[in-house]
């Protein structure tokens, strides 16, 4: 698009946000739930949280949404697990020992974001290979003392943005 001094406008951003209260194990499975009803071939959520917020867990029950009855591990030592799922393969990464984002080539990121859904926990890992659109999922702890509760901010990036608008949470 060209803008009025003849030059290149930029594209806009497109982001939509949600605040979602999860008091428990149950509260995150149906979060997972209803993120697994919209997934398709292509789509990156970005997992984001400090340690045992419970960002393994969204996955296993993201896995479990989309009919997987395999164990889900935490791919901490293995960096990546691939579940053969419908929609598309699931590659769940782990990037907390990524030693810098050209390393996610080594895994597979490349044909995880063409060919199947990325899962990937400490997403900031991967600096700018990080796709533009996606789907932003941080886990928080609800307050210092809790054991249960969290909080969870969805930003939908690019076409995640209308597509989190129109989910019911």
């Amino acid at each position: 698009m060209i803008d009025a001094s003849g030059r290149e406008a930029e594209t806009p951003v497109c982001v939509s946000v949600r605040e979602v209260a999860l008091t428990d194990l149950a509260a995150t499975a149906r979060l997972a739930a209803i993120v697994a009803r919209v997934l398709r071939k292509g789509d990156v959520i970005a997992l984001a949280g400090p340690l045992g917020v419970g960002k393994t867990a969204f996955v296993r029950a993201l896995i479990a949404a989309l009919g997987g009855a395999e164990e889900v591990p935490s791919p901490t030592f293995t960096l990546v697990q691939v579940y053969d799922l419908p929609p598309a393969p699931v590659w769940h990464f782990d990037l907390y020992r990524l030693a810098k984002p050209a390393d996610a080539y080594e895994l597979g990121i490349e044909e995880s974001f063409a060919e199947g859904i990325s899962v990937i926990e400490w997403p900031e890992h991967l600096g700018a290979l990080l796709p533009g659109n996606r789907l932003e999922l941080a886990l928080a702890f609800a307050d210092a003392s809790a054991t249960h509760g969290r909080q969870a901010r969805l930003v939908g990036h690019g076409g995640w943005a209308a597509r989190l608008a129109e989910l019911a949470m």
